[in-house]
């Protein structure tokens, strides 16, 4: 028998708090080896308790969950993953060490909140806990040139880069930021899709824009891909590249699940590699799940040049390690590098 993912419970809703102790107690999975009613409360009974990883509200009473990730994450890096509403905070609390979110269910939605929370801690229990460095200010919008620096060697095809497309998942929210806020205005247009809920992905957007030197928004049909744009694909949508004249644009439409999920990371990479060819370069970054190697070794396979998070720097080695597996990866990275990686092979095109 497989040991068990030793779970620790914390939220102030009684009546909340009760029903998933129990939900995660009849799975074998899973021992839920404590509940706390607030952070405080979590604060004290995390040494004694020992959970392999937990969940956590964010908005209690007293100490909020961000509080308490702030203050209890460096000393006790245990993976944690929030258990939200629809909110901005989401964000910070995963900026502060947090692993992955899951949005409170509404009535009569309670087990597809099940299986995506199971899922979650079940992966979640093995990730990189990030203990977060001081924040860096926001970068004011600036025009600048790509820098010229050293080119990566022996991997993709010269020529004008028209687009970059980039993959996430789990841990993904601030890998994503930590590469594209090290661009300049002056980019190719660039298209992500990042797992994440109807309603968050546009949030996600706007603290992107107010920290990145590129513009940033949530995608809507029929959206030019532009230099200097970042498109986020819409929580519940599939989003493609398409031709548009001389240029692309995207589509955003409700479709079925792909890999498993919507918006899938194959999906857009499988339409970059179908109509952007060897102009592209790909980024598959921190995720569980193979979600996005299928469409990354289409993308290399037509002349796309194609880069891997590394294993160390995951907080969960999934999506690139399937892709590197499968050949689809040109260069892998460790994350703080990609940035560079990108604009070396601007650089050389």
């Amino acid at each position: 028998m497989p040991q068990k993912i030793r779970v620790m419970v914390v939220d102030d809703s009684l009546v909340f708090r009760s029903w998933l102790v129990q939900s995660l107690g009849e799975d074998s999975r899973f021992e839920v080896v404590g509940y706390a009613v607030n952070a405080l409360d979590a604060k004290n009974k995390l040494p004694l308790l020992k959970p392999d990883i937990m969940t956590l509200d964010i908005e209690m009473p007293g100490m909020t969950g961000l509080e308490f990730l702030k203050q209890v994450l460096p000393s006790h890096p245990v993976p944690v993953i929030l258990v939200s509403s629809l909110n901005m905070r989401v964000f910070d609390a995963l900026a502060a060490g947090a692993v992955d979110f899951v949005r409170k269910p509404e009535e009569g939605k309670r087990d597809a909140f099940l299986r995506s929370l199971k899922a979650k801690l079940a992966i979640g229990s093995n990730a990189h806990v990030r203990i977060p460095q001081a924040a860096a200010a926001p970068a004011p919008r600036t025009t600048a040139s790509i820098p010229r620096v050293s080119s990566p060697s022996g991997t993709g095809t010269t020529g004008p880069i028209d687009l970059i497309a980039i993959g996430a998942s789990t841990g993904g929210t601030e890998a994503i930021l930590e590469v594209v806020r090290q661009f300049p205005a002056r980019m190719p247009g660039i298209v992500i899709t990042q797992h994440m809920p109807p309603g968050f992905t546009s949030m996600y957007a706007e603290r992107l824009n107010r920290i990145c030197k590129l513009e940033v928004r949530e995608a809507k049909h029929g959206d030019k891909v532009q230099p200097g744009l970042i498109l986020l694909a819409p929580g519940g949508l599939q989003m493609r590249v398409v031709r548009m004249g001389v240029g692309y644009s995207v589509t955003c439409t409700d479709e079925e699940k792909v890999s498993g999920h919507k918006p899938s990371v194959d999906v857009l990479f499988t339409s970059v590699a179908s109509v952007v060819k060897n102009k592209a370069i790909g980024v598959i970054l921190t995720g569980m799940g193979a979600d996005g190697a299928a469409g990354m070794l289409r993308m290399r396979k037509a002349g796309a040049y194609t880069i891997g998070q590394d294993k160390e720097t995951c907080v969960v080695y999934g999506m690139p390690m399937e892709a590197h597996k499968i050949g689809a990866v040109c260069q892998q990275s460790a994350l703080t590098n990609i940035p560079q990686l990108v604009m070396a092979r601007l650089a050389k095109s």
